[in-house]
This record gives C-alpha cells, structure tokens and sequence, in this order.
C-alpha cells in the first residue's frame, strides 16, 4: 500500500501539528501532574493523525474487467439507481448511480471504462452533504465523458460535500484512457455519479458497498 501524492503535505501537516500539540499537551498536563488527561490526549492525537493518514492510502489492486464492463470508479456504498434527465452533456435519459465515499474509503478515483475523453469540465458550486438531493447539481463538482469503442458513452461525476473542498482530476479532453487508471481524487468525503445508457446491465442495488477498480458496477449493452 502507498500514499496519495495529493496527501503528501497534508499528512507532513499533520505530523508536525500533531508534534506540536503533543509536545503542548506534555508540558501543561504531564509535567504538572495531570497524567490522565495527558494521556486521553495523546491517544486522541493520534486517532486523529491515523485517519488524516489513513484517508490518503492507495491500496494496490488489479483491475480485471471485459470489453464491455462498467468498473467502479469509487469505494463507497451505492445510494441511487435510477432513471433520470441528464441536463448538462447527454441532455436525455440517463441511469444514474451515484457512490457515496465516507472519510473513511479510499478517495482516488478511476475510470469506468476505456475510450476516448470527449468531455471534461469544472464547475464551482456549493459544499451541501454529498447526499443531498442538488449536491449533483449546485455542489462544487467535475464532470467527464468517456466514449467507449461501441460508440456509447458514460458520464461521471465527481461531486463535493460538507467536507470535501479541493477536487482533483488528471484526464483531458481527446485523451486515450484505460479502464482502472486513475483520474482522479476528493478530498474527505463525497461521492461520484455515474450516467449510464438505459440499455445497460447493472450488477449492483442499492446499499451495496463497493470497491474502486474491484466492483463490476455493470455493462454495456
């Protein structure tokens, strides 16, 4: 397992911080007396350095996927399936399924497929919680299209929450991607859309906990 390069200084603020406040927490309770307390915060300290660092991890996996298969881009759980009007690309029907990453999943994000990049765009918005019905559409959010070698398409969406305030993506218009390679990262908690043709197979329901580049979301008709 490694670290996200976008961690990097975070993880290196928290070390010194955490130092800081340790060293704090020391001369004010430990050295005068207070060794409970000392102690309650220290192991508070370090919780908090161990989820600031673990929420940075990039587990190593393989992704094994058919010509035709729709991978999950995110860990997370599944909190919609269903039909909707996609208003800014496709501007038709569309699946939506939308992963829900907590601070606690693995935030990078890759591509559902393999295909050529027609659509890449940033829009700054809003930080309501990811789970909100208008987080898709008024958060602070990134949408991409790949279009697959059938000529279908699939739209996703990388959208911020309450937490999540920088978000980061690799890939450009008129690139050539692959299915699995990282496009990119969120940081502390939010979740991804994904537009699907209504011809599409799915393999997941509704509260399934899923695994980015592990999870077979569904395929294309």
């Amino acid at each position: 397992m490694t670290f996200h390069r976008e961690g990097y200084l975070t993880i290196a603020l928290g070390v010194l911080g955490t130092t800081l406040l340790e060293f704090g927490n020391y001369l004010l309770l430990e050295a005068t007396g207070w060794t409970w307390l000392f102690w309650l915060l220290t192991v508070g300290l370090a919780v908090l350095l161990y989820l600031i660092i673990q929420f940075f991890r990039i587990p190593k996996r393989d992704c094994i996927a058919g010509e035709r298969d729709i991978m999950c881009p995110a860990d997370g759980k599944v909190v919609v399936i269903e039909e909707v009007e996609e208003t800014e690309y496709f501007k038709d029907r569309r699946i939506q399924v939308s992963v829900f990453m907590s601070p606690l999943n693995v935030h990078a994000n890759y591509n559902p497929i393999s295909g050529l990049v027609k659509y890449v765009k940033y829009h700054p918005g809003l930080f309501l919680v990811a789970w909100h019905p208008k987080s898709s559409t008024d958060n602070e959010r990134s949408t991409m299209v790949i279009e697959h070698q059938s000529g279908k398409e699939i739209l996703f969406r990388q959208v911020a929450g309450a937490l999540a305030r920088r978000i980061c993506y690799y890939i450009q218009t008129n690139q050539q991607v692959q299915v699995g390679e990282e496009f990119g990262f969120i940081k502390f908690g939010s979740r991804i859309d994904l537009y699907l043709p209504l011809d599409s197979k799915l393999n997941v329901k509704i509260g399934d906990v899923v695994k980015a580049k592990l999870t077979k979301i569904g395929e294309l008709n």
